[in-house]
């Protein structure tokens, strides 16, 4: 669970960000965050994929990929939420950029924001650029989002997002993913989201 009074040396930087290198091309990403085409689906409405040549096994979606959370921590504000994707289907999947991300609020309306490819707006220090990606099957990637539950301007409301959709790339089918608490933005309006990268056993 995200939390605020998390202290911050507990668990920050351990599972989720020492193992997880975030991309540094820092950019808007336009349509992510408050412009879905739809309310959230679910990982079982997921359509084929562009590398899914074969029928995946029962229980993968027919993307042929699989996309959960890891697990959030917390750390003076900071959030990290970990994201993994698995290749459940037989053939292999190609990544190359960043995860696209929605957040809706709990009446499942879309939270307008931006979505910042990277963490230069958000924190410092990871600053790795995308790279190409092929996952075999069984294979895993991962990707961390980040954001700050900051207020600058009390006139402002600080905002609140309940769930969240995870796609691997612009135009892949969403998956529905457990944000571990709420996405307590503040007044920023951003969050960041790094690229995916090849997990190791």
């Amino acid at each position: 669970m995200i939390s605020p009074s998390t202290p911050a040396g507990s668990r920050f930087g351990a599972a989720v960000l020492a193992t997880l290198v975030l991309g540094g091309c820092t950019r808007d990403h336009e349509g992510q965050g408050g412009d879905p085409s739809g309310p959230p689906p679910a990982a079982s409405r997921s359509e084929a994929g562009p590398t899914a040549s074969t029928e995946p096994p029962a229980g993968c979606p027919a993307s042929g990929v699989r996309i959960r959370s890891t697990g959030g921590d917390a750390a003076m504000g900071l959030r990290a939420l970990g994201l993994e994707l698995v290749n459940c289907g037989e053939s292999p999947y190609q990544l190359n950029g960043y995860p696209v991300l929605h957040v809706f609020d709990e009446e499942r309306e879309p939270v307008m924001l931006r979505v910042v490819n990277g963490a230069k707006e958000i924190t410092s220090g990871f600053d790795q650029p995308a790279r190409p990606v092929t996952l075999l099957a069984g294979e895993r990637a991962t990707a961390v989002v980040l954001w700050r539950n900051l207020v600058t301007d009390s006139t402002v409301v600080a905002t609140n997002g309940e769930f969240l959709t995870v796609a691997p790339a612009a135009g892949q089918p969403e998956q529905e993913v457990d944000p571990d608490g709420p996405i307590d933005l503040g007044n920023t309006g951003r969050i960041g989201v790094s690229a995916w990268k090849k997990a190791t056993t």
